[in-house]
């Protein structure tokens, strides 16, 4: 069974040796969020995770959840309704939320690691309470007046739960081709008939009322995504005054049986003339829904982060337990009768790959969290701006990355183990298998990267880009002059003007060929990522240096930043010459002629 530790160390370091949060959150107005206030949410949030969740996990995967064929029913795991009470009564359900809805109104970059701790101790729980947020930042954003005192103030306290209804049958990402319909009637409410495949959370035991935000079409609707809305509906009748009434025609037809996150219901909606409320406009649902998406995405980003983190803990403490062999240059420990595998130079490949891409996905996770805050608070609507189009830059790298580098982790920490990591009782295996579904939902890594290629470079002109490119040029220009810092900024810099002229490469062959952009999506995607985590370990080197953490600490982090510059980072060749490669190696084979 493996354990859980919440590293707040390097957590604390992320926050606020390298990205400022101390001082962000007090420039953004947020006055409650002193460093002893969100010490204290570290403190309080760890000591959850570790004590009620993690514990947890096993029992979520070996039991999971059971469904109730007759009443349409799902009970989730033993101990999960319970944890979720804890939870709420704790106050954690609206720790990021507004004030004037019930919330505690932190900064959202506060919030981020209890969001990384739910998933490393216990992923399956933490998509229930995950979301209830994606649904209440719909709310916040589209929602009436009405509609926010009724449904986002329950949300906000835990009381009920959200989800988001989205992919149907016969369509996952192509949402222009659902077909579920939306009547209206005589009180202001539609009618919602259709069916829904993989809703997260979409029933469950933890509270009496689940919020469905259901996209569907009105009678009117033009064809494709322009002809699609988004309504509220909940499983009980909710009335414009807040009265609940009785059940909806909202029922659970079925929960899938999947390969991993056994504690997460993942469910069939059948919606029969339920009652629904519209969010936003007419016609204009798939901006509602990408508020809820790019709020989900980020989130996601994050469990692969925690799963990282989690696997690597448990990979680190078996390999220094573990005697296996004796080291090539010599017996480390000649007292025992072999040598702790840590000594062995590929096991030392796999846990600081482990390390060097959970530490430094840290940093990238968290300052896509910072902007989220910027983004709202900030009082010039310049930094505003810029802070929104490199969040909209980093999403997709967010998702993609941390998710894809997830899976790696967790294979790499289950392959410490050897056969001990294949079987059941280490329980390294479920967390590779959970891992696996985090690359898919809420947007393929394939959708990550054609985000990032095609709309965020060349539909906006790269205005992300440019700001991350500066964000890298200011960094290098500041410590060209520090000899201890000489080593990373020299291939940083170097790095950055090759990212540039792969761009603007990219962008002048897709002019004659719009396949280039497809072409090119995928490896763009983790040249930009791999960068992206050398600019975020040359910050974190130069932030080590200026702390006062001990020198065994600024060595860690020196030294993991030699590692990836040397052993990560030249991943980025083979991503450069698979995009300069073009379209043809791609689009030359006929169809037909695949096989089969």
């Amino acid at each position: 069974m493996t354990t859980y530790k919440a590293p707040l160390a390097d957590i604390r370091f992320a926050l606020y040796d390298v990205l400022g949060a101390e001082a962000l959150f007090s420039r953004l107005g947020f006055s409650d969020a002193s460093r002893d206030i969100v010490d204290a949410v570290l403190e309080e949030g760890a000591r959850f995770n570790e004590t009620v969740l993690a514990p947890l996990n096993r029992v979520g995967d070996e039991v999971g959840c059971q469904y109730d064929k007759a009443s349409g029913d799902v009970t989730t795991p033993p101990g999960f309704k319970q944890a979720y009470a804890q939870y709420v009564d704790g106050g954690w359900a609206g720790l990021v939320s507004p004030v004037e809805f019930g919330g505690q109104g932190l900064p959202h970059a506060a919030g981020i690691p209890l969001k990384e701790m739910i998933d490393a101790a216990n992923l399956a729980w933490g998509n229930f309470p995950l979301l209830s947020h994606g649904a209440t930042e719909a709310l916040l954003h589209h929602g009436e007046d009405w509609q926010q005192q009724v449904f986002l103030k329950k949300l906000v306290d835990g009381s009920w739960t959200g989800t988001m209804c989205l992919t149907e049958p016969h369509c996952g990402t192509d949402l222009g081709m659902l077909k579920t319909k939306a009547s209206p009637n005589d009180d202001g409410s539609h009618s919602i008939s259709g069916t829904k495949i993989f809703i997260t959370a979409g029933e469950h035991d933890f509270t009496d009322n689940i919020i469905h935000l259901v996209l569907a079409r009105l009678p009117d609707a033009p064809a494709g995504s322009k002809g699609i809305s988004m309504f509220i509906v909940p499983k009980f009748k909710v009335g414009k005054d807040g009265v609940v009434g009785a059940r909806n025609g909202v029922r659970c037809g079925a929960i899938e049986h999947k390969m991993g996150i056994h504690g997460s219901a993942t469910c069939v909606i059948n919606f029969d003339d339920a009652q629904g409320w519209l969010i936003g406009e007419p016609n204009k649902g798939l901006m509602a829904m990408f508020t809820m998406m790019n709020t989900a995405r980020l989130a996601v980003g994050l469990q692969g982060l925690g799963l990282a983190d989690r696997a690597y803990q448990n990979a680190l403490r078996y390999s220094r337990e573990r005697l296996q062999g004796r080291s090539l240059s010599g017996a480390k420990q000649p007292d025992k009768p072999a040598d702790p595998i840590i000594v062995h130079p590929d096991v030392r490949r796999m846990l600081l790959t482990c390390k060097a891409l959970t530490e430094g996905g840290r940093l990238l996770g968290y300052h896509a969290a910072t902007l989220v805050d910027v983004v709202g608070h900030a009082g010039d609507e310049a930094e505003r701006k810029q802070a929104d189009a490199l969040l909209g830059f980093v999403t997709p790298i967010v998702k993609a990355c941390l998710t894809e580098w997830g899976v790696e982790c967790t294979y790499h920490a289950l392959q410490c183990f050897g056969g001990h990591g294949y079987i059941a009782e280490h329980g390294m295996e479920q967390l590779a298998r959970d891992a696996r579904i985090t690359t898919l939902y809420e947007g393929t890594t394939g959708i990550q990267a054609l985000d990032l290629m095609g709309r965020k470079v060349m539909q906006l002109q790269g205005a992300g880009l440019r700001v991350f490119l500066g964000m890298i040029d200011s960094f290098c220009k500041d410590n060209e002059n520090d000899e201890a810092l000489k080593e990373f900024v020299a291939p940083l810099r170097e790095k950055a003007g090759e990212w540039q002229k792969l761009t603007l490469s990219v962008g002048q062959r897709a002019i004659a060929d719009a396949d280039e952009v497809g072409a090119a999506a995928y490896d763009y995607l983790f040249y930009s990522g791999y960068l992206a985590l050398a600019y975020w370990w040359a910050r974190s080197v130069a932030a080590a240096e200026k702390s006062s953490h001990s020198e065994a600490f600024k060595a860690a982090k020196r030294e993991t930043a030699r590692f990836y510059f040397a052993r990560v980072l030249p991943r980025t060749l083979a991503h450069k010459a698979a995009i300069e490669s073009g379209t043809a190696p791609l689009m030359a084979l006929a169809a037909e002629r695949f096989g089969g």
